[in-house]
């Protein structure tokens, strides 16, 4: 077969200039498709920095521990490249979120003499949201309580009183 052939409008067209252009036409195409899943990626990842936000207090702390989740194992300097947050922010950040139990902390291990910075991963989502669980369901039992607890009609604190109960289940997946 050449590689010159007829089209369709009897013009003759170079086999070669056709196979580029389709090539041009899927990267185009692979481009495209790349863009709108980042744009979803992004869409989702906002809607899930914004839950995270009501658990965690703050908007700087839902994106720390949303990047910790990608990547586990970074550097306060790394967070704060990858979230775009102030060094400082970050570092602050961090210490409330590991003073709370919320992310954990290792020594990095470095070849040469040096500063060896801490690496940080942030837990699990089920125990973020068993936390929370456990402050939203004392909370509540507070409200229901509160007639009780002014009145001097009881009230103790031992739980034995609480009206509400939370629980969670996770799913094989979560573990």
């Amino acid at each position: 077969m050449s590689t010159d052939e007829a089209t369709e409008d009897g013009h003759e067209s170079d086999g070669a200039a056709d196979e580029e252009r389709e090539r041009g036409e899927l990267r185009e195409a692979a481009e495209r498709i790349e863009e709108s899943a980042t744009e979803v990626a992004d869409g989702f990842d906002e809607r899930i920095v914004d839950l995270l936000s009501w658990l965690l207090d703050t908007e700087t702390r839902a994106r720390i521990y949303v990047y910790l989740r990608e990547h586990p194992g970074s550097t306060s300097d790394e967070v704060a490249e990858g979230t775009g947050l102030y060094p400082s922010t970050v570092r602050e950040a961090l210490a409330e979120l590991h003073g709370e139990e919320t992310v954990t902390r290792t020594k990095r291990e470095a070849a040469g003499a040096g500063n060896n910075p801490y690496e940080y991963e942030a837990i699990e989502p089920a125990a973020l949201v068993e936390g929370a669980v456990g402050e939203v369901q004392d909370q509540l039992n507070t409200v229901f309580n509160l007639d009780a607890r002014l009145s001097g009609d009881g009230g103790t604190d031992d739980g034995s009183d609480d009206p509400v109960r939370i629980s969670v289940e996770t799913t094989e997946a979560d573990e």
